[in-house]
């Protein structure tokens, strides 16, 4: 084995959703890395829901359960990525769920 090969890098992607009339903060809907992470993206990209890339962000999302609203400490980082989406909503076309990804 080549030792000045590159490992090849895990991908994590979590996905989120909110629901202004249902949730009090987003939600963790879905998180994976490798071949899992690789499907999320997928999806996203399918269902033409944006991506957002943030390896921190997506490694804080990794610790939640599935299906539990974000804590107050991730509000900021995920206020951005929303006004994000608000940004793209402006361009043509509603989103709801955004993927975050490394």
């Amino acid at each position: 084995m080549d030792k000045n090969r590159k490992k090849p890098k895990i991908r994590y992607a979590a996905a989120l959703r909110y629901r202004e009339e249902i949730d009090n903060a987003p939600r963790i809907v879905a998180f994976g890395k490798g071949e899992l992470a690789e499907k999320i993206i997928q999806t996203a990209r399918e269902n033409n829901i944006p991506l957002h890339e943030d390896p921190e962000l997506v490694q804080a999302l990794s610790s939640l359960e599935i299906g539990r609203e974000i804590p107050v400490e991730l509000y900021q980082a995920i206020a951005e990525v929303l006004a994000f989406v608000l940004y793209l909503d402006k361009k043509g076309g509603s989103r709801q769920e955004e993927v975050a990804r490394e």
